[in-house]
């Protein structure tokens, strides 16, 4: 559960990823693990009667037990890993300990791959920006060169047409670049 969506990012089988899809939208062991942060243990989906419509999936992938232990991870992110047998009653004891503890492990892999994403996240943000940035400060010195004014009055020309035509700034900039240039505008800033 990342940013309030949920998704699937591993499954061993195709029944393990549609049980998991499944949780992703209603209620389950994984989503009560997480909130819990907890381990959920289903000894035997036939005796189950919290989440029926999973239970009801569940059983019809031919499951019968299912045990569920939370990662912990930063912020608002959530994760749970999710085992599954067609055996009822087939999680022992030191199944859910030795569970936790590679949860545990898997827990600081999940928060560095999370670390990794947002750092990649932020730069990708940040290139698109310094990206808009070079074209928006170009069309202000094409309309500079045209207009014969200063930075801000062109700015403040561009900005008043973006306005008026109902078009976004860098949307508006990107076309007058297009009109005065032949090649492709890129920053310094890209690789």
């Amino acid at each position: 559960m990342r940013k309030k969506r949920a998704a699937t990012a591993a499954s061993s089988d195709e029944r393990a990823r549609v049980l998991d899809e499944l949780q992703n939208t209603h209620e389950g062991p994984c989503l009560t693990a997480m909130d819990s942060m907890g381990s959920v243990l289903v000894p035997d989906l036939v005796r189950e009667v919290r989440w029926p419509e999973y239970v009801e999936a569940a059983a019809g992938q031919g499951l019968r037990s299912v045990l569920s232990v939370p990662l912990v991870v930063e912020g608002d992110t959530r994760a749970a890993l999710n085992l599954y047998s067609e055996r009822a009653h087939a999680f022992s004891d030191a199944d859910v300990e030795r569970a936790e503890v590679f949860a545990s492990h898997a827990s600081k892999s999940l928060r560095l791959a999370l670390k990794i994403a947002q750092l990649s996240d932020a730069r990708n943000d940040l290139a698109a920006a310094m990206q808009s940035r070079t074209i928006i400060d170009l069309a202000v010195g094409a309309i500079m060169a045209q207009n014969h004014c200063s930075q801000e009055e062109a700015f403040t020309i561009l900005r008043t047409a973006s306005s008026n035509r109902n078009i976004k700034l860098r949307h508006l900039a990107q076309s007058i670049i297009e009109a005065v240039s032949s090649g492709k505008v890129t920053t310094h800033f890209e690789e």
